[in-house]
């Protein structure tokens, strides 16, 4: 539709995910849910709590909830979620022991209830709900006693702070916090696991290792039959909160994994028959190069262009020859991957490093993808800080901009191009052309 509307081609790239190195699941804490009241700056109610009341089987989900403004889901007995009506109130103690009540406000098309609180409370499963009706003498009465189900549960707070250890585990376990004595002695330390356990064999004493796009730093401390044990080196003054899902990276510890995973061989096979480039993840050397273009050409798909995402100190030391051998032979894009990068060279150096990268491609004639966090908070939250303009600008000498999903990413593509409509008269790659300001 896009390329009928505009008459120009639209390119597709897919991405290969390469090896997903994370943290495994943290363990759940207590099925308790806070539900909150909406306060003023004098700490008065200003809006009542809403939640959303379900009998399991409905249609409601995650878009239902967030359309009606409310800030929990729960399940009811079907017995009772059938015979609700509005006005009625669902009496209950609390876990704290203190009495609250709901009042049910309104039934959406899902037939999800909407109902409020307006008090903050903490409330779990198996919680006893006093169901109350008001008669025609406005007296409310006691219809029956009901259980509340299907309370979430939700993950540990897995908090870090400087000087903290924490193991790296092999075996899938369930991250946790570390335990300590009543005396306040470490009886073991916080713990979570790691999605590629053999990337431990890898690792030696002394090794840095950056968790969660590098907000927390580590060194590796020993490695044992269990995993690695990490001391924190780097985390906020109140501490860092690691959950699942997490990347890590090894910047100083070569992981020797193969370049495709057999994920990304598989992925291959669709990515071959629907787009027109394809992203290579975490490629480091000519020899990766050389597998996936082998890959290609094994699906008849050597037409295929590959950006290479730039993402590891090996693959910037490893650039020359990575891209010597292969331009000429396939069509090639660089993508500078800002967000690994700085991680593993630190934000100091990413600074020179992207400039050199831009410096050989543009030698090699080879366009550049200039990515991550680009218009970031305009993307994701409707406003832009003025450090962002000036990155903006800076990615005119690439060939393309790579922008993030968010809600107002309309938005950030309109002031984009605003940006680099305004810069390629100034600069052309990293040429200035000293054109004359216009106010």
């Amino acid at each position: 539709h896009a390329e009928a509307e505009s008459g120009r081609r639209c390119r597709i790239l897919m991405d290969l995910a390469g090896h997903k190195i994370r943290t495994g699941p943290v363990a759940n804490g207590p099925a308790v849910a806070h539900i909150r009241v909406q306060r003023d700056s004098y700490g008065r109610m200003a809006a009542p709590a809403l939640v959303l009341f379900d009998d399991g089987d409905g249609d409601c989900d995650a878009t239902d909830r967030k359309s009606s403004g409310t800030c929990c889901r729960f399940t009811l007995p079907q017995i009772l979620h059938q015979h609700l009506a509005i006005g009625d109130k669902l009496y209950f103690e609390d876990t704290r022991g203190k009495s609250r009540y709901f009042t049910v406000l309104r039934q959406k098309a899902s037939g999800a209830w909407v109902a409020e609180c307006a008090h903050s409370t903490y409330i779990s499963a198996g919680t006893a709900l006093d169901w109350q009706r008001r008669d025609e003498g406005g007296h409310y009465h006691s219809m029956g006693i009901h259980t509340l189900y299907d309370v979430p549960e939700k993950s540990l707070d897995l908090r870090l702070h400087q000087g903290d250890r924490l193991l790296l585990a092999r075996s899938p376990v369930q991250g946790e916090p570390a335990r300590y004595t009543e005396e306040g002695e470490l009886i073991a330390p916080a713990r979570i696991g790691c999605t590629r356990p053999q990337v431990l064999d890898a690792l030696a004493p002394g090794q840095s290792v950056w968790l969660d796009d590098g907000k927390l730093g580590a060194v590796v401390e020993s490695v044992a039959p269990e995993g690695a044990l990490l001391r924190i080196t780097r985390a906020k003054p109140q501490g860092t909160r690691l959950s699942s899902d997490k990347g890590i990276n090894f910047p100083d510890t070569r992981l020797n994994l193969p370049s495709l995973s057999a994920k990304d061989l598989k992925d291959l096979d669709f990515v071959c028959r629907h787009a027109d480039m394809v992203g290579y993840s975490f490629v480091e050397t000519l020899q990766d190069m050389e597998r996936l273009m082998d890959e290609l050409a094994t699906r008849d798909a050597s037409h295929l262009a590959i950006i290479a995402k730039i993402e590891t100190g090996r693959a910037v030391n490893n650039l020359p020859e990575l891209m010597l051998g292969t331009i000429g032979r396939h069509p090639l894009g660089i993508m500078i991957a800002r967000g690994d990068l700085a991680v593993e060279l630190g934000g100091e150096r990413l600074a020179e490093i992207q400039e050199e990268i831009l410096w050989v491609c543009e030698a090699a004639h080879v366009p550049v993808v200039w990515a991550t966090q680009v218009l970031e908070s305009l993307t994701k939250k409707g406003a832009i800080s003025r450090p962002e303009f000036t990155d903006a600008a800076m990615a005119e000498r690439a060939e393309c901009v790579m922008l993030n999903k968010g809600p107002y990413v309309l938005r950030a593509l309109r002031t984009l191009d605003d940006i680099l409509s305004r810069m390629q008269a100034h600069q052309h790659k990293k040429s200035a052309r000293m054109r004359a300001l216009h106010w």
